[in-house]
């Protein structure tokens, strides 16, 4: 029988905390955009007896996700996902916050709700950031919940001229996050 997979993107401290829980008797990919960081987070986890695997992923490239999941699913049923992945209002462009917190986190929802198995289940990591904003219409909401991907960054509220700064960029990212998980659940 086929190990049950774990993809796990982002190989920072919250990733790797949440696959130390969850990981136990399953193959674990884990994917950055920084390889050494992938080899040092597998080699952790394996030195703490987990069978993890490196592999490098630009979580805003769906050809990427993509590959990583197929790769995934050559080693068994994907039952699981942690996505830690993104970077912060003082790290990144409001560009590249919507690229990687926003389009990507919904490109990885979308590709992986396709393929993982019935009872399988997922973890987004967030921030309340997504909170500490006013609220958004009924409207904005539910475009950021059920857009296609390919479509989001041209909605009218995710104009660079409609964002104010890299911390509303990140904001509206993580609001996004919020919604997108909140749909993909259902379908």
């Amino acid at each position: 029988m086929d190990k049950k997979i774990m993809l796990v993107v982002g190989a920072g401290q919250i990733s790797l905390a949440i696959t130390r829980r969850l990981g136990t008797g399953k193959k674990i990919l884990i994917g950055d955009l920084k390889k050494d960081h992938a080899e040092a987070a597998a080699t952790l986890l394996q030195q703490a007896g987990f069978d993890a695997e490196p592999a490098t992923l630009d979580v805003s490239s769906r050809n990427d996700i993509r590959a990583f999941i197929e790769k995934g699913q050559s080693y068994g049923p994907i039952t699981g996902l942690i996505n830690g992945a993104g970077v912060s209002p003082s790290q990144a462009s409001i560009e590249t916050i919507l690229k990687v917190d926003l389009y990507g986190t919904a490109v990885l929802l979308e590709e992986a709700g396709q393929v993982i198995a019935p009872g399988g289940a997922g973890v987004i990591i967030s921030s309340q950031s997504g909170h500490r904003m006013p609220a958004l219409t009924a409207a904005e909401d539910r475009a950021l919940a059920m857009t296609p991907a390919e479509e989001l960054l041209q909605l009218p509220l995710l104009q660079t001229s409609q964002i104010r700064d890299t911390l509303h960029a990140y904001q509206l990212a993580k609001r996004c996050n919020e919604k997108r998980v909140m749909y993909e659940a259902v379908r």
